[in-house]
């Protein structure tokens, strides 16, 4: 069993992170639905506010680099997906 200063410190950071996390889910969510629909302009402000918020996590630690770079690289796709349809 983890040392109690191990544990305190890794609920600090678990609630420390727990925002950007949250932001960044919620902004990835907003992309994929407005990419759903027809609209291709709010669909391009969603996916940079997307790209914005995981670049953010990324940058905090929250979120691995790659990982952020894959999800962004996949609404992009999609966005670029339904501006040539």
């Amino acid at each position: 069993m983890p040392a109690k200063k191990a544990t305190s410190r890794a609920v600090f950071r678990a609630a420390a992170n727990r925002p950007h996390r949250t932001t960044a889910r919620t902004m990835v969510t907003r992309a994929r639905t407005a990419l759903k629909g027809s609209d291709i302009e709010a669909a391009e402000v969603a996916v940079r506010e997307a790209e914005k918020a995981l670049d953010h996590a990324a940058t905090k630690g929250v979120l691995h680099s790659n990982n952020a770079s894959r999800r962004k690289g996949r609404l992009w796709q999609a966005l670029n997906k339904l501006r040539s349809s």
